[in-house]
């Protein structure tokens, strides 16, 4: 690992903490003595089949950006964000058949999630990903969490 501020190869790790999804170190340089943090997590070679049938890489930052649009002017960091997104990464993971996951399986286990963690968010995104044609379906989809 180099150091981001003098390129030194020489740096040692002074702390670790394991997450379900991501390892974080603390390290130090032995050169110039700074401290930087470094994130390691596992990714596979998954592929999302589209409602249309193409295939694409499963995208991280594609989940990430989603879930944290959804949660935009809410009470969530970006630590708890990320926390978010790994459980439903890793939701993914476990959910994927011979490497391949469809988009609507993502979409479900995205709201279930939503749904536990922010009733708002889970309604943004439901009026999005169930494509609601009037507010009547809104409605409906609002008394259901009451």
């Amino acid at each position: 690992m180099q150091c981001p501020y003098c390129n030194s190869s020489e740096t040692k790790v002074t702390n670790k903490r394991d997450n379900a999804s991501v390892t974080r170190r603390r390290r130090e340089c032995l050169k110039c003595s700074k401290r930087f943090t470094t994130y390691e997590r596992v990714e596979l070679d998954l592929s999302v089949i589209k409602k249309d049938g193409r295939r694409v890489k499963f995208n991280r930052d594609k989940l990430f950006e989603g879930i944290d649009n959804n949660l935009q002017k809410r009470p969530f960091t970006s630590e708890q964000i990320d926390a978010i997104v790994g459980d439903i990464e890793a939701q993914i993971y476990r959910c994927a058949k011979d490497k391949d996951i469809t988009s609507s399986k993502i979409g479900d286990i995205v709201m279930r999630k939503l749904k536990k963690v922010d009733k708002v968010a889970y309604i943004r995104f439901a009026a999005v990903y169930r494509d609601f044609a009037d507010i009547e379906e809104f409605r409906e989809e609002i008394k259901k969490l009451k």
